[in-house]
């Protein structure tokens, strides 16, 4: 638990909920219309300016309502009245979530030099990275979405957690934790093929549960790896890892800025539309373009992202 985090936080004495100081360069808004911009998702809801999210902590499983309030995000905690140590822990994942921790100072002064990074960030201002703090859920999400349309990837990660994955009810609705790795490492592949996985997708995502099972790939072991080439390097060396699915694990889980997922479809898109080519710009043609974002490729990439989404 770093300093900016301790020194972030608010308890309160009911028990029922914890408060974040946000930094100025943050907008719950903006983040709020990437995270719903699926009506399909099953892992979080967005219910008008709040946001809804099952995790678990020490075996328990724990309903965070968020919301935000000025300089502030608040965590309530629905009908729960939970330890310090509780709150504070999902207080952590949410920090995390929302990468708080970013310094953007340096993101932004990019911007003076670069006209479409300028207008990026004049439309998104106070977007942060919004992770994906668990690395098989990462993985998963990640090789899902090879080669399919974005709408079809969410059909497949909600029959994917509803079958193997936790729940949690209240006030009538359910809410969904992502499948461990041990659950998924006993499947066989036509469990996930019946469930319209390609048997190439269903061999991936059964094979990197079993070596985070094992034990042999944990977000702790990359971490200790340090540079982020040393991680890309480990990662592609996984079956149905390559660089784009690297790229994204190393950008939503392990937050390393310099990761780029250059022949992301969205990225394409994006560029496209906020240039007004008429047609999508090549590899090399965005390696170009994408000089002067050295360092912070995973931030223009988020926002390029954001950009897709009224």
């Amino acid at each position: 638990m770093n300093k900016e985090f301790r020194e972030s936080l608010v308890l309160d004495e009911s028990k029922n909920s914890i408060s974040i100081l946000t930094p100025k360069d943050f907008s719950f808004k903006e983040c709020l219309v990437f995270l719903a911009r699926s009506n399909n998702e099953v892992l979080h809801q967005v219910k008008g300016e709040y946001f809804f999210k099952l995790i678990k902590v020490e075996n328990e499983l724990i309903l965070l309502k968020v919301s935000s309030d000025q300089n502030r995000v608040l965590i309530e905690f629905p009908d729960q009245i939970l330890r310090d140590e509780i709150r504070v822990a999902a207080a952590a994942f949410v920090w995390d979530l929302f990468d708080l921790d970013r310094n953007l100072t340096d993101f932004y002064q990019l911007s003076k030099n670069d006209q479409l990074l300028q207008q990026l960030i004049n439309q998104h201002f106070g977007l942060r990275v919004i992770g994906i703090p668990d690395l098989f859920e990462a993985f998963t999400w990640a090789i899902m979405g090879q080669q399919i349309n974005l709408t079809f990837a969410f059909s497949l990660k909600r029959s994917f957690v509803e079958t193997y994955g936790e729940s949690f009810k209240w006030q009538d609705e359910i809410f969904w934790l992502f499948p461990t790795p041990n659950v998924i490492a006993e499947l066989e592949v036509s469990d996930l093929t019946s469930l319209k996985f390609t048997t190439r997708k269903a061999e991936y995502v059964i094979g990197i549960a079993k070596l985070m099972a094992d034990g042999l790939i944990s977000k702790e072991y990359l971490q200790e790896l340090g540079s982020y080439e040393k991680k890309l390097s480990k990662l592609v060396e996984i079956r149905g890892v390559g660089n784009w699915t690297a790229d994204y694990v190393l950008m939503k889980c392990l937050k390393e800025k310099s990761a780029f997922p250059i022949a992301d479809v969205g990225i394409h898109n994006a560029l496209k539309n906020l240039l007004s080519l008429e047609k999508k710009p090549s590899v090399e043609e965005i390696k170009k373009l994408s000089t002067s974002w050295e360092g912070w490729e995973a931030y223009v990439t988020f926002y390029l992202w954001r950009s897709l989404y009224s």
